[in-house]
């Protein structure tokens, strides 16, 4: 069967498909066009000395402490601070930043054991994993180390090994800047959008936008299931002391709030009921991921920590205070307005 005559235009239109469109809503060379915001670029390490991140990063360690980490559940971590590093100690588990990030560039320098133990997935070996502990970039010793591809240095664990081998010696600092798309979800749960990851090794580019197929993992590769868009970024515990320096974010899209993910014992605290005066209950539960709902007056919405004690929602501009006075927990919530108009609500006890 003959194959169908490809028109000039039609490939045009198909290569025009395939860019990313400019915002409609601005003209070619439009001068009310607001000018990109000026940012002033950070500094180059070297192995003696980690350079500086640009001015709008976030950093979560600059050498000095571990206060911006903590265990997966959020208690505090066993990983220590020292001699300017962040240092896996074996056996203490996974540590995750405090805070939570969507789309983001992420800066962050690594260095395998020396003198170096053990061979393939036994050496050197740790994660940096997105969404919490679901999407990992491999933290490997591949230096003459043969392991399975896809569990190389840089590798998508289990999906995409790394293009090239950029691997430095055991005890040379090796730096990785990711850039890191999260999946979205819609309301039913389904896939909307696909996770991706482009990630540089020591300045070579070794993962070009590749789309992730799910949760990495051994052996098996999980489908997706839906979580919030902005979560805790995380190194492993595989059993070797790697150690970390000069990690920061850039998060994309200019978020309007920060966002953090508590503790799992504050956030159940403050799940239950509440009530002002002889009025319908104000519910309170906790979700996964470290989400509370919010149920007043026949409405409810998702409530994302912005502090211990502050949160807001998404979809509408709520906000609400956990605040404790004369030993009664209190919600204060406000619905477009601020902490003036704030409607207090105590704390129904079980």
């Amino acid at each position: 069967m003959k194959a169908p005559a490809v028109t000039v235009l039609g490939l045009f239109l198909l290569a025009a498909s395939l860019q990313a469109a400019p915002d409609p809503h601005w003209l070619g060379h439009d001068r009310e066009r607001p000018l990109p915001p000026v940012v002033t670029p950070g500094s180059f390490s070297t192995q003696e000395q980690p350079g500086l991140p640009p001015s709008d990063a976030t950093v979560l360690f600059d050498g000095k402490d571990t206060s911006a980490w903590v265990a997966l559940d959020g208690s505090p971590t066993k990983w220590v601070a020292k001699d300017g590093c962040l240092v896996c100690v074996p056996g203490s588990g996974y540590v995750r930043s405090l805070q939570s990030f969507g789309d983001c560039q992420l800066h962050v320098e690594w260095s395998a054991p020396n003198p170096s133990h053990g061979d393939s997935q036994g050496r050197g070996n740790s994660g940096v994993f997105f969404g919490v502990d679901r999407y990992e970039v491999q933290v490997l010793d591949s230096y003459h180390n043969k392991t399975y591809a896809d569990g190389s240095a840089a590798s998508v664990y289990g999906q995409y090994p790394p293009l090239v081998n950029a691997s430095r010696a055991p005890g040379e600092w090796q730096f990785y800047d990711i850039i890191w798309t999260a999946p979205r979800f819609d309301d039913d749960g389904s896939v909307k959008a696909k996770a991706r990851l482009t990630v540089f090794h020591n300045g070579v580019l070794v993962q070009n936008n590749v789309e992730l197929t799910g949760p990495t993992g051994w052996v098996g590769r999980r489908p997706y299931s839906a979580h919030p868009e902005r979560l805790p970024i995380s190194f492993q515990d595989h059993g070797n002391p790697v150690r970390y320096r000069n990690v920061w974010v850039r998060e994309l899209g200019h978020p309007r709030h920060k966002e953090f993910l508590l503790p799992d014992k504050l956030l159940e605290s403050y799940a239950g009921d509440y009530r002002r005066g002889k009025g319908e209950p104000v519910k309170v539960r906790r979700l996964p991921d470290g989400l509370l709902s919010l149920a007043m007056a026949g409405w409810e919405v998702v409530l994302h920590a912005e502090s211990p004690s502050h949160f807001y929602a998404l979809t509408t501009d709520v906000q609400c205070d956990f605040t404790s006075a004369d030993g009664k927990q209190q919600i204060a919530v406000t619905v477009g307005e601020d902490s003036d108009h704030a409607m207090p609500f105590d704390r129904v006890a079980p």
